[in-house]
């Protein structure tokens, strides 16, 4: 016991002199410095110019592309300076009076006032060498310290640290999961950032309480273990970073995850109150595709969201945000605890138009399937990698759901990052809708649309869904009128990808703007599906043949106007 002790404080003496000598800024943390023989492969600043990210490849770092951040230096005197700055900064600093004020602007304005205030015992320093000062002073006190660039940077999806003395890896969108030049070499370094973090998430940490999930300002989601509690190799964490600009519908088809024909269908069931679950892997983009799905509702509609760590955010002002609470237990103390089940039960009684649970993994599963029973629209996510899986799951302890009702989710999404045949936006990888099921019954689907990897195209035939079916029935409409509608709004949405429209409050205008139009559209009991069409057969490289009907040359659509002569009308396979 006694060698054991004498270990632990001869490396505690050795840390602490590794510490002392090395440098001030980002003490604890290894940075490996680009050399000279290795070769770029691509450059692109995040700080311009103080800060640079460089992918490299070199046989001496081993296989693979290696993630590299430059940042500007700091010599001795403007360190020294920097130094000065923050411990001013620490005593002198007051709480902005304003809790909305940007966190950076407010440590910008703060740290160009203190600098003024002591500029003789600060000293003298060109622009140049201010800017490079002011970028630490922020990046430490505000940002994530050696971190920031990583979290600055657009094209990172997630961090994540393993360990003491092993590198932080990042999920590129380009070059999918590498390794960074920075490492913790230090364990109070790696503890103190941690801590950092948990406060950021306005959450607590400790040796008593060593897991933390929370959300930090930026609405990135944080997991992370505190020392060597329940992680061997010291403390760990996983950021999954938060798009503030988020991806709407549009964006999705420009990116290929879905096309106009699908992004219509959807559009058509949601309209009508029907359910979805979205089900895929870790990563896969299923809450991306959720919270884009979600501009396709209609504005008056009461959107209520359940969530354990708060991701969601809707174009709605009719909204409401309910996220789960975890809560200590200190010695006999009772704990409270406020669970997704709690949330979903509560959400019924605020009178919602749909039920939105971000994810679902237990007894919440339960009354969300008895919320969509009693007429609410529902949707959720679930990780799964097939339908029949996502059924098991439900049917099975926890979640409890029955097999009979099964099909109140009336359709599956199942949604997957796969490797695309050619590169698009010079991407070797994308997400896609790999399949859509309509749940007619218990172990009984009608397929919709499936994703065809070779050509990177989806097979979809609305002319066979049931849900449309059903909507046709209780409209008091001709089906094919309902197919009609689904055409024209899958011509709305590519007319708004051809223009650019792709933010999702503007996209959701835009479609609040289509209800008004369709309100305002004179009721001509004439419709497409009184135009003779032209038929033609076609057979396919493998043999099958598929038989198109088309609009007659010169046709004017009766409702809208349009022409659509010689445009594809259904096609049988």
């Amino acid at each position: 016991m006694r060698l054991f002790q004498a270990l632990r404080r001869k490396r505690k003496k050795a840390e602490k002199k590794a510490r002392e000598k090395g440098p001030r800024i980002d003490q604890g943390v290894l940075i490996r410095k680009l050399e000279e023989d290795y070769q770029v492969v691509d450059s692109y600043p995040v700080h311009n110019p103080l800060a640079v990210v460089k992918i490299v490849r070199s046989p001496k770092l081993g296989a693979g592309y290696h993630y590299f951040v430059e940042e500007a230096p700091l010599n001795e005197r403007e360190r020294r300076t920097y130094e000065k700055l923050v411990s001013i900064l620490s005593r002198e600093l007051q709480p902005p009076e304003d809790w909305d004020v940007d966190v950076r602007a407010y440590i910008m304005k703060e740290a160009l006032r203190i600098a003024g205030r002591y500029k003789r015992s600060l000293g003298k320093f060109k622009e140049e060498s201010w800017k490079k000062i002011f970028y630490y002073v922020v990046r430490n006190l505000a940002g994530y310290g050696p971190l920031d660039v990583l979290m600055a940077d657009p094209n990172i999806e997630d961090i994540s640290c393993n360990g003491i003395g092993r590198p932080i890896y990042v999920w590129h969108r380009k070059y999918e999961s590498v390794p960074t030049n920075l490492t913790f070499m230090d364990e109070q370094a790696a503890n103190d950032f941690i801590v950092k973090l948990a406060h950021k998430g306005a959450k607590h940490i400790s040796s008593a309480h060593p897991l933390l999930d929370a959300m930090l300002p930026e609405k990135h989601r944080l997991a992370a273990t505190f020392m060597r509690e329940v992680s061997t190799h010291g403390s760990t964490f996983c950021i999954r970073k938060f798009r503030s600009d988020p991806l709407s519908i549009i964006d999705l088809i420009n990116f290929g995850t879905l096309d106009e024909t699908l992004a219509a269908y959807f559009w058509m069931l949601l309209e009508n109150k029907m359910s979805f679950l979205i089900l895929g892997g870790t990563g896969a983009g299923k809450t991306s595709l959720l919270n884009a799905l979600l501009s396709l509702l209609s504005e008056n509609d009461k959107v209520i969201t359940v969530e354990e760590v708060a991701e969601l955010n809707p174009p709605h002002e009719n909204w409401v945000q309910l996220v789960s609470r975890r809560g200590f237990q200190f010695g006999s103390s009772v704990t409270t605890n406020i669970e997704t089940f709690d949330l979903v039960r509560l959400s019924l009684r605020y009178r919602p138009d749909y039920i939105i649970v971000g994810e679902v993994r237990g007894e919440e599963a339960y009354v969300l399937f008895q919320a969509v029973a009693t007429g609410h629209g529902g949707l959720c996510t679930m990780h799964a990698d097939s339908l029949d899986h996502a059924v098991k799951r439900l049917t099975s302890p926890p979640m409890n759901v029955a097999k009979v009702y099964i099909p109140l989710m009336n359709v599956a999404l199942h949604v997957a990052r796969v490797e695309l045949p050619r590169p698009r936006g010079g991407l070797r990888f994308g997400r896609r809708v790999r399949s859509v099921m309509e749940i007619l019954d218990y172990e009984d689907y009608n397929q919709i649309s499936r994703w065809n990897p070779a050509k990177d195209l989806f097979e979809t035939d609305i002319g066979k869904s049931v849900l449309l079916q059903r909507i046709a029935e209780m409209r008091g409409m001709d089906v094919e009128e309902v197919r009609e509608e689904v055409g024209r709004r899958a011509d709305f949405l590519r007319r708004m990808a051809e223009e650019g429209i792709r933010d999702q409050r503007e996209v959701a205008k835009r479609i609040l703007g289509y209800y008004e139009e369709l309100r305002n559209r004179p009721q001509i009991t004439s419709t497409r599906t009184k135009l003779k069409l032209i038929k033609s057969v076609r057979t396919l490289k493998n043999g099958k043949t598929i038989t198109i009907w088309r609009y007659p040359k010169g046709a004017i659509d009766p409702v809208t106007g349009e022409k659509i002569g010689g445009r594809i009308a259904r096609v049988e396979r």
